[in-house]
């Protein structure tokens, strides 16, 4: 597994191993042994998430869990593309405020992991995208949170303008990063 990281402390991009031939190929997409070495955090993950989008620039996001539910993510995409954002929400970070923003595609296979005390979200690049994900912790919709999407303090550089991205009236409606209380 190869591993990229950021300058911001906490998410990082893994590149599982494939194993090809002319039938096609085998990848481990998750060990928690081998996530463990790699990523140096030993989490356990216990719910998996899957959804479809559609329609390229489907925007979905950026969201968090409270405490004491929050949820770190190992997400990743099997059919499509995606541009996937992470945003650190740690209080008294080096890197409040900032993201990291990674292109994630079937093709190819990688993976992010987003650390509890992050806002997630992504944008489809190609139609029918399905996006799977593991959590560290169950839904809690108490403790379900958001941040605005084009929040212009954090600087994100959607991949479509504004009037081609598709999204929720809840994710149209989240506060900026300024207006949240202190939450991590």
């Amino acid at each position: 597994m190869h591993v990229t990281r950021f300058d911001i402390d906490g998410p990082a991009l893994l590149k599982p191993a494939r194993f090809g031939d002319h039938r096609g190929y085998f990848a481990e997409t998750y060990s928690r042994r081998r996530f463990k070495e790699a990523v140096g955090v030993d989490v356990e993950f216990v719910q998996d998430n899957h959804s479809l989008s559609r329609d390229v620039g489907t925007l979905r996001g950026l969201h968090f869990q409270r405490p004491p539910t929050a949820q770190g993510k190992l997400v990743r995409v099997v059919r499509g593309a995606v541009l996937d954002v992470a945003v650190d929400l740690r209080q008294g970070s080096a890197t409040f405020g900032r993201h990291v923003a990674v292109e994630l595609t079937a093709e190819h296979g990688e993976q992010l992991w987003v650390p509890a005390g992050f806002a997630h979200a992504f944008c489809t690049l190609l139609p029918d995208t399905e996006f799977v994900y593991k959590v560290t912790d169950y839904y809690s919709p108490a403790d379900d949170g958001g941040v605005l999407w084009n929040d212009p303090d954090l600087g994100i550089q959607w991949p479509f303008p504004a009037e081609r991205l598709i999204l929720s009236d809840k994710d149209r409606q989240l506060p900026r990063l300024s207006d949240l209380p202190s939450i991590f």
